[in-house]
């Protein structure tokens, strides 16, 4: 949610899914004499249309995003979700995690064409680019490692993590070589979850959802985005789904080390001999076949090299590789 795709007009549909209803009531919110100047489709999001909104008045000029379920799965259970997103903005904003400040949200449509929350916006960009790429994996896990030490109270306390794969509904790669290696993954994640100590997930950490700035020594995270998943579970699923997606971008290798860089920077993982699979393959197979559903925002940000070929090469090599590490 960083790249511009270009600048519209106030009356502008950016996205093409109407949001006559839904600017009313962003500017029914705003101080008074200030106005939506300009509207910009932000890419890079899969699960909603996101908009920056910028604003000018009479004490100048400021920006917010604006986020809208509109694909009919996620308008179905906007409800949860952008309650939950609103929830853990408003919990974040006592803690050092960098994230958006809540303006307002309307999570059944109420007032707007479609469930939509309005928050600030975060300096820095999304960067998926190999370059330094390491480097922002050491940073990925120091922050992740800040998060699931978030102390919260029972009734702060997110809802349990859902998984997102199972046995019965993974997709196997119909052109696989290796059709007993998925086989054999898919049978580890028959088992029953493993015990694990819960703390505080964002639950879909990974590059994406994490904007930069600077360069070289000057590299930092400026922002953590999309809390709609957040949950309560094992520290080990939110290192997957990142180690995931970092071997999915920038190679196997790079995947697999994500697990060390997190252990070294102060986070506690599983040690049982079965828990390190189990928790990496359930999330590994959540992108089967061929992780095509991440690969489509990757290109819109400027990842055109990653084919379904080269992605699903990528899976399945390191659904191996995690068999050679922790089988």
């Amino acid at each position: 949610m960083v790249s511009d795709e270009g600048v519209e007009g106030i009356g502008a549909d950016p996205g093409g899914q109407g949001w006559g209803a839904t600017r009313s009531w962003v500017e029914k919110g705003l101080s008074e004499a200030e106005h939506i100047e300009n509207v910009v489709h932000l890419r890079g999001g899969w699960t909603s249309e996101m908009r920056r909104l910028d604003l000018r008045g009479p004490g100048g000029r400021r920006s917010l995003v604006l986020r809208s379920f509109v694909k009919p799965f996620f308008v179905r259970h906007a409800g949860g979700l952008l309650t939950r997103e609103a929830a853990v903005l408003r919990l974040l904003g006592d803690t050092d995690v960098p994230a958006a400040t809540l303006v307002t949200v309307d999570a059944t449509a109420q007032y707007c064409d479609h469930p939509s929350l309005l928050m600030s916006l975060l300096p820095g960009t999304v960067r998926l680019d190999d370059q330094d790429a390491d480097d922002r994996a050491e940073l990925l896990a120091r922050q992740l490692v800040r998060i699931h030490q978030l102390a919260v109270t029972t009734r702060q306390r997110p809802r349990t993590y859902q998984a997102w794969a199972a046995p019965e509904r993974v997709t196997l790669p119909v052109a696989t070589e290796r059709p007993e290696l998925w086989q054999r993954a898919v049978d580890v994640i028959r088992q029953e979850p493993p015990a694990y100590q819960g703390c505080f997930l964002h639950r879909d950490f990974h590059p994406g959802n994490v904007l930069f700035t600077g360069t070289g020594d000057d590299l930092q995270i400026s922002g953590v985005v999309d809390w709609v998943e957040t949950s309560w579970g094992p520290a080990d699923l939110d290192v997957a789904h990142c180690s995931t997606a970092l071997a999915l971008l920038h190679g196997i290798p790079a995947g697999m080390r994500f697990a060390d860089r997190y252990v070294a920077a102060g986070g506690t993982l599983a040690e049982d001999g079965t828990a390190p699979l189990y928790w990496r393959l359930l999330d590994a197979l959540g992108f089967a076949p061929d992780a095509e559903k991440v690969a489509v925002p990757w290109r819109e940000l400027g990842r055109v090299d990653l084919t379904a070929g080269v992605l699903a090469q990528r899976l399945e090599g390191y659904i191996g590789a995690l068999f050679g590490r922790y089988a």
